[in-house]
Parts: structure tokens; C-alpha cells; sequence
């Protein structure tokens, strides 16, 4: 069901782009609401570029970034607008989104490179040491069984 209440919104370097207002924490109210936008914006006015201005948001539910990507495998380019240290900071958007030079993010598909699962050398080593269990190798089938028990 669609609410009555909207989003203002405005152009911005040919995205179309949701004000938060001030908004600086959502609930799972606001991420509907925000679906709800994105289907009025994409569905309903045909815009192929949208964007969120993240200057006043200091959390983000956890499906924030799945319903981003949704649409981004939709075709539908997304960027995120002055988002804050904390923000940037979050794993998903160190990997998905690459400043670009109007000081926005935009979501890709490509892991950044200069994001690591480890930050720290040391557990970059210890993950390259790991062995990978083959599971159709018997005797690794018996560690697993080792492991559970």
C-alpha cells in the first residue's frame, strides 16, 4: 500500500535526488517509505538515476542497502549525497560505492580495491594461510565431523 506522505525531491547533476530533510535515523517506516519513493520515481516518472541526500542520517536499517541494490540490478543508477564519516564508514558502502568527482557516491557492482575484508595486514596473512576444506574429500569430510561434534 502507498502512503500519502512523500519525499521532496530535486535534480541534481541529471539524478533525481530524495531530500531526507532531517531525518537522522530511520526506522523500518522510513525504508518503506523510501521503496515506496524509489517505485513512484522509477515505476511511475521513468527515471533512470536517483539519488538520496544522506546529510543528516546518522543510521541506517539494515535493509537499506539491499533495497539499493534491488534497484540497482534494475538498471537504475544510484548515488548517494553527502553522507556522513560514520555512513561511509559501514562495510557495504566501503565495497559498493566509489566517490566520484562531484563528491557523491555511486553505487557499482565492482568491490572497491581499496577496501579489504581485513584492515590489518597480519589478518590478511592469516586468511592467505587458511586452508579451504575440499568437501569431497573424505578426510576433510572427517575433520568437518570432528568440528561438529
Amino acid at each position: 500500500m502507498v502512503s500519502n506522505k512523500s519525499l521532496d525531491t530535486f535534480p541534481r547533476d541529471g539524478y533525481i535526488v530524495m531530500d531526507m530533510g532531517d531525518m537522522e535515523i530511520w526506522d523500518g517506516a522510513d525504508l518503506a517509505l523510501i521503496r515506496e519513493m524509489f517505485t513512484r520515481l522509477v515505476d511511475g516518472a521513468s527515471h533512470k538515476n536517483v539519488g538520496i541526500d544522506m546529510s543528516s542520517v546518522k543510521y541506517i536499517p539494515s535493509g537499506f542497502f539491499g533495497l539499493l541494490f534491488d534497484w540497482f540490478e534494475r538498471g537504475i543508477g544510484i548515488r548517494l549525497y553527502d553522507a556522513q564519516p560514520h555512513v561511509r564508514d559501514m562495510m557495504w558502502f566501503r565495497q559498493f560505492f566509489v566517490e566520484n568527482s562531484r563528491g557523491c557516491f555511486e553505487l557499482t557492482a565492482v568491490v572497491s580495491r581499496e577496501t579489504s575484508i581485513a584492515d590489518d595486514e597480519s589478518e590478511i596473512d592469516s586468511l592467505q594461510d587458511t586452508e579451504i576444506m575440499d568437501p569431497s574429500d573424505s578426510n576433510d569430510q572427517m575433520q568437518v565431523a570432528s568440528l561438529t561434534s
